[in-house]
């Protein structure tokens, strides 16, 4: 491991966190007061620039933007996480949301719950999960009899708290690669690490062109969907601000408990719709579209397969609504509740608890296959599902057929077995680091049914936010225990950083020390070259 290059990835990350830091200070004065201003993001910011200055100055040589290898960018990434979620932790236990130094009277172990509560909320946040555990029993700024425990934060810290999830939706790194490829180098490899989705489309001749790209499309998105809640919807202006920030990146952040339920509007809800939609597909084809380029959108496989998988499950989740008595929109809670969860969004219109348990089945199968590859939603990805789909049924016909050579075609072209290999791995990594975390949720949860315990999983990985069982979209996961909370919160992680990235860490010899430029190994060499010919492909 090259520790240097280490230092300056992580380091430029925590700088890159000061600006929003800054920016939602100023906001706070406005919104609520200097005094909250200064006690939510004046230590986080000082922090965030100690950290960063200090890595910089003391560990970074003159050469480290061209030491730059595929497992230092992993790496670098799976760690910038963690390390940008503990300096947005603070604001939310520095500003009261929960118990924290400022607060009246705090114990320990109300403290150490109270930083815990906030950890929890920003991996929440910025890996776009959306689960919650502000609650009355919780937040120092509710009492049993508040009505609405969320909305009675202070408004500075709610706005903080959507920001998370928008910085997280596109990702620290690729923020970091528009701003400042030129420092840090290396940044293709830095995009195949953080950007969700097996492979990368540049849709520019260089990365910086193409951050930049996407970043622009995130952000006209982001403020067509605030006027058009705020014009069309009827909804307050701070209101349409968090909403925006929150469905982009399919983080699912409300502003209110009963989550969209509260404003019981048909509008509302048909635009968030339209922008969950547009977040869980893979963004080139958004700029196929603007380019007009029809036949690239239209001839997707993934794409389509996508909107294939909502149009069926929402065809099938409103049949079995309308025959249960007592569901007087059962079209509306329908469409608006599959897309929500396939997007892996997780607002919510209505308790789907409530709901036949064949909704359920269906609900859980999203929560786990999740949206497009190059989309910000979560889960395994459409286009992994698909693959492994197409691995088994050319199996199948290799029983009949045994000597019929048939090759793995994705929207006309051939994908390569090196490609397939990943694919497979990815989807074996994820099968069986969900059936650990059922056993290890089981032990921690042992009053929790099944139901809970794997959809609990299933949510954390698929980065959905509610799940089923005990923590459906009526309850927040307050009344987690604090080891189930951190349990779930590294699950989070995992699932945004999809599993390999940050599981590279636990590999003995990524920890090697390592101060002479030594040639990568055959295993990195590999990857590498694979990534090459994906992206040559890419730009035929």
């Amino acid at each position: 491991m090259r520790r240097d290059v280490l230092a300056l990835i992580v380091g430029w990350t925590m700088i890159a966190m000061i600006l929003p830091l800054l920016v939602i200070a100023a906001v706070t004065i406005w919104l609520d007061n200097l005094e909250i201003a200064l006690k939510a993001f004046v230590i986080p910011t000082i922090l965030a620039g100690t950290i960063g200055i200090s890595l910089l100055s003391l560990f970074v040589r003159e050469d480290t933007r061209e030491r730059l290898r595929d497992r230092e960018a992993f790496a670098a990434v799976a760690l910038a996480w963690p390390v940008a979620v503990l300096i947005g932790a603070l604001p939310f236990w520095f500003g009261g949301v929960f118990h924290g130094p400022f607060t009246d009277y705090p114990g320990i172990q109300d403290l150490l719950r109270g930083f815990l509560n906030s950890w929890f909320e920003a991996m929440s946040g910025f890996t776009t999960t959306g689960a919650t555990v502000i609650d009355p029993s919780m937040s120092p700024n509710c009492t049993p009899q508040t009505v609405d425990c969320i909305f009675a934060q202070p408004k500075g810290i709610l706005l903080w708290r959507s920001t998370t999830q928008w910085l997280g939706g596109m990702g620290i790194i690729m923020l970091g690669l528009m701003l400042l490829s030129r420092v840090l180098g290396g940044g293709m490899a830095l995009a195949r690490a953080e950007l969700t989705g097996p492979s990368l489309s540049k849709l520019r001749p260089r990365l910086q062109q193409t951050a930049m790209t996407l970043w622009i499309i995130y952000i006209v998105l982001t403020m067509l969907e605030i006027l058009a809640l705020w014009l069309l919807g009827g909804l307050s202006v701070f209101d349409a601000v968090n909403h925006g920030l929150t469905t982009m990146p399919t983080g699912g952040f409300s502003t209110h408990d009963a989550s969209i339920a509260f404003y019981d509007s048909a509008m509302v809800e048909s635009i968030i719709i339209v922008f969950m939609f547009l977040a869980g597909i893979n963004f080139t084809l958004i700029w196929f579209a603007w380019e007009k380029q029809w036949n690239k959108v239209l001839g997707d496989q993934e794409g389509r397969n996508y909107t294939f998988m909502l149009v069926i499950i929402t065809l099938f989740v409103f049949i079995s609504l309308f025959f249960q008595n007592g569901n007087d929109s059962p079209f509306r809670d329908a469409i608006f509740q599959v897309v929500s969860i396939g997007s892996s969004t997780g607002y919510g219109s209505a308790d789907y608890m409530a709901w036949p348990v064949f909704t359920h089945i269906l609900l859980f199968l999203l929560m786990i296959i999740g949206a497009s590859a190059g989309s910000t939603g979560g889960g395994l990805k459409v286009l992994r599902v698909t693959l492994a789909f197409k691995v088994a049924w050319r199996e199948i016909g290799r029983i009949t057929q045994p000597r019929r050579i048939q090759r793995i075609r994705m929207n006309g072209e051939v994908v390569e077995r090196e490609q397939l290999g990943l694919i497979t791995g990815m989807l074996f990594v994820w099968i069986g680091i969900f059936s650990l975390s059922c056993v290890i949720l089981a032990a921690l949860m042992p009053h929790s049914n099944f139901e809970t315990v794997v959809s609990v999983v299933a949510s954390s990985l698929g980065n959905t936010g509610p799940a089923l069982g005990d923590y459906g979209p009526a309850n927040n996961w307050s009344t987690m225990g604090s080891p189930t909370l951190f349990v779930t919160s590294i699950l989070m992680w995992f699932g945004r950083l999809e599993l390999m990235t940050a599981l590279l860490l636990l590999h003995p010899k990524i920890w090697k020390p390592e101060n002479r430029d030594a040639p990568d190994r055959a295993s990195v060499k590999l990857m590498q070259s694979l990534f090459e010919k994906m992206e040559e492909k890419k730009n035929q």
